[in-house]
């Protein structure tokens, strides 16, 4: 793999008489791909095939590339039964192979299957043989044939012509689209907090990221979990694009094809530089690249590293992340909304209204400094989650539903669709530009006066402006009003927080 691209191998095997048996594997193998050797040469012995007086020699080309991982032995095996003679040769080029082996033949399910049977397809091969465990999602690309496999004397049978393997075939859209709405979290169930579940609506809708600010206990994180419920569906060319990154990183279970839902990746906060963004001796996706199309849940936003919370800036920005590294340079999609929570101090008791906060001012400031001012810039929405108080949260009727917000949230993302249907890379507000800004978000005297007053008192970056704008356009488009008007302006800038002079003081 390289990326999303999955580069294909030719393995070329010579098996000749020796007195002495030797192996060897040449064309830059890694530590695994040296070890099927073991793996490769038990798997035979056990099923029958001897192997003693010869030299078997097997060679990956291209032969600069570095070879990584497990899931060469398998065509590794059936190079050497067809260089002995057990295998037909006359069929192995209409094939492509991938799996590991056990010792006794068994084959194991490998990382990057769609991927390689999408590249399979490209290549115009007439199947694919996979482990089982991998079928299913290998068989989402249409117009190949995929053969899911449990052991090699089924490959041998199926090319000798003694065993008949049957295709798995996947209704893709059928699937597809019925897992869409299977949730297990829903906001009905959240008490009270209706200008917080208006914040998420804004968000969802446009696509923006949100910060999210209270005490401990007042429902955080039980409400960011339930984002993903109003989020717009994804479509298949996401879902697929989706699927090959949690393909690459090994994380498609035995019963999926498609990725119907939008991810949503939570990651501790002691998580390090690399396992976020990704990359490492053989490249794996980081947990920016596994949220791609989702969501990214930073939960006790304040207490990951300063150079973990940084490395965000330039994804949050361009929505690619580029790797380079002395053996690769790779190019990452990482489109995510960013959603953090975190308290208000380091008590974690400011503002509320029965507990006392024990920080200093000066405490608080340099808590709030672990943020830095240009990835808080990058945050659309800020908004702070009070408790609700128990009187009010056991009166409080059932809240709305994930599907009626969901509804909402669609028809503001149909009108940004075709609003943006003819700009490249740009799918919703968040994504616009400034030439977009300009031709989009116009404002009429009154909402610029209005504009004008709050950044003068809030002392507001030209990127909080920037975000205030596309903020407004969302509330405009969640109300289908084609124009910006001041009581949109209002609310994109009370969710802006954070940015008040007075808000630790008040």
């Amino acid at each position: 793999m390289q990326g999303l691209e999955a580069l294909p191998i030719t393995i070329e095997v010579s098996v000749t008489t020796n007195p002495q048996f030797r192996f060897s594997i040449v064309g830059l193998p890694d530590s695994a791909v040296r070890e099927s050797q073991e793996r490769v040469l038990s798997s035979l012995q056990t099923n029958g095939y001897k192997m003693a007086m010869k030299q078997v020699v097997v060679n990956l080309a291209p032969a600069d590339v570095k070879k990584e991982g497990s899931g060469f032995d398998l065509p590794i095996s059936i190079g050497i039964m067809a260089s002995l003679g057990k295998v037909p040769t006359d069929q192995l080029h209409r094939y492509m192979f991938v799996g590991e082996l056990s010792l006794d033949g068994t084959v194991q399910p490998v990382k990057g299957a769609l991927p390689i049977a999408i590249k399979a397809r490209e290549m115009g091969y007439e199947g694919l043989f996979v482990p089982d465990d991998n079928a299913r999602e290998a068989a989402v690309v249409n117009r190949l044939k995929v053969y899911g496999i449990h052991h090699m004397q089924d490959v041998i049978g199926f090319l000798s012509g003694t065993t008949l393997i049957e295709p798995t075939e996947v209704n893709t859209r059928e699937e597809f689209y019925a897992q869409q709405s299977n949730f297990d979290f829903d906001f009905d169930e959240v008490k009270g907090q209706e200008n917080v579940k208006r914040a998420f609506e804004v968000a969802a809708a446009g696509g923006h990221n949100i910060l999210l600010v209270g005490s401990p206990g007042c429902g955080k994180s039980m409400m960011s979990k339930r984002l993903p419920s109003i989020l717009p569906p994804l479509s298949l060319s996401e879902s697929l694009e989706t699927t090959q990154i949690h393909s690459i990183a090994g994380k498609i279970g035995r019963d999926t094809s498609l990725i119907s839902q939008r991810p949503f990746r939570s990651p501790h906060h002691t998580i390090s530089d690399v396992a976020l963004v990704g990359g490492g001796t053989n490249f794996m996706p980081g947990e920016i690249c596994l949220a791609h199309n989702g969501v990214l849940f930073l939960d006790e936003f304040t207490e990951f590293s300063k150079s973990v919370l940084e490395t965000l800036r330039q994804p949050l920005e361009d929505r690619i992340i580029t790797i380079s590294r002395a053996k690769y340079n790779i190019t990452m999609p990482c489109s995510f909304m960013l959603v953090a929570s975190m308290n208000p101090c380091p008590c974690g008791w400011l503002h509320h209204p029965t507990h006392t906060c024990v920080c200093t001012p000066t405490q608080i400031q340099r808590y709030m400094n672990r943020i830095s001012g240009p990835l808080m810039d990058r945050i659309d929405i800020q908004v702070e989650v009070e408790s609700v108080p128990f009187n009010d949260m056991v009166n409080a009727p059932k809240g709305e539903s994930s599907a009626t917000i969901r509804q909402r949230v669609v028809a503001a993302r149909k009108i940004q669709e075709e609003r943006y249907a003819g700009v490249k890379g740009i799918h919703c507000n968040a994504q616009m530009t400034t030439s977009l800004l300009h031709k989009y978000a116009q404002l009429d005297e009154q909402s610029a006066t209005r504009l004008r007053d709050a950044m003068r008192r809030l002392n507001l970056s030209a990127r909080a402006y920037d975000r205030i704008l596309k903020v407004a356009r969302t509330i405009a488009d969640l109300e289908a009003a084609p124009d910006i008007r001041p009581q949109h302006i209002a609310e994109a800038i009370g969710y802006r927080n954070l940015d008040r002079e007075s808000w630790i003081e008040r």
